[in-house]
């Protein structure tokens, strides 16, 4: 008979080697994830919506027959290499803190007249924001995130996407923190990365736009929080929200300095 002292050893070398295995396992299929996702990145189709967006900047379109050449997104009139790293920021002319999504929206009523709605994502004005934030993000890819906090508004924002992210609330008691505050959380195979530590805030706040394979769709950020709400199980969060700006705001602030990764491809 084994004593009680050798059965306790026994079952806890088990359970070592078991923890052990499963670490070793984790660790081999987040090799082939990240494997996966080399392969599919040449040729990421997300390529198609940059060129449309491009087409979309440089065309004249809607009642005043204009293109988006003159839209300032931050950096001066027409000017669209670092802005996507630059946003969201305060604009005068709105007198309000903006993320690219709805500076978009504002530039096509202001310029070429076209009222675009977006607040549904399969509109057509919708996709069309999409492209062009596709085409803006491309041309800031390598570049540091460099989200400013010079104006009282944009301190407010970075303020209140900080509160939000910790906020607990809806019929589970999730917070944005409850998955994205610390170290090693992953769901099944899936990676949550720390949103309050620089680096993972960073690669997430420029991981999107990003073309899912899983759905086949284009997602900028205001879709992505969008969902992150609905696992939540929180109220349908509108496009253009102060939260959506907000929560942008809190991750492009905590991300400075981390290069721009967009436009990915995601599972």
């Amino acid at each position: 008979m084994l004593s009680k002292t050798l059965k306790g050893t026994i079952l806890a070398l088990a359970l070592g080697a078991s923890g052990s295995m499963s670490a070793v396992a984790q660790t081999d299929a987040e090799k082939a994830i990240d494997r996966y996702r080399e392969m599919v990145a040449d040729g990421n189709p997300a390529e198609l919506w940059e060129a449309r967006g491009e087409d979309l900047w440089k065309r004249q379109r809607g009642p005043k027959n204009a293109s988006l050449e003159k839209c300032d997104l931050g950096l001066g009139p027409g000017v669209v290499k670092g802005a996507y790293v630059s946003l969201p920021r305060y604009f005068d002319d709105v007198k309000k803190v903006q993320d690219l999504e709805t500076r978009l929206v504002t530039c096509m009523e202001q310029h070429q007249g076209i009222k675009a709605k977006a607040a549904v994502y399969d509109r057509d004005d919708h996709r069309d924001i999409v492209s062009l934030v596709t085409w803006i993000a491309s041309e800031s890819r390598g570049m540091p995130v460099n989200v400013p906090q010079g104006h009282p508004e944009e301190r407010r924002m970075y303020e209140m996407g900080k509160q939000i992210f910790f906020y607990r609330a809806g019929p589970y008691d999730f917070a944005c923190a409850t998955c994205h505050a610390e170290d090693g959380k992953r769901i099944r195979l899936q990676v949550l990365p720390n949103l309050t530590k620089n680096e993972p805030a960073g690669r997430a706040f420029t991981s999107w736009p990003a073309y899912r394979v899983s759905n086949s769709q284009l997602w900028p950020m205001q879709k992505r929080l969008e969902d992150c709400f609905r696992q939540q199980r929180f109220p349908y969060v509108e496009f253009g929200s102060d939260v959506t700006i907000a929560l942008s705001s809190y991750m492009g602030v905590t991300g400075k300095g981390v290069k721009s990764l967009a436009p990915t491809i995601k599972r």
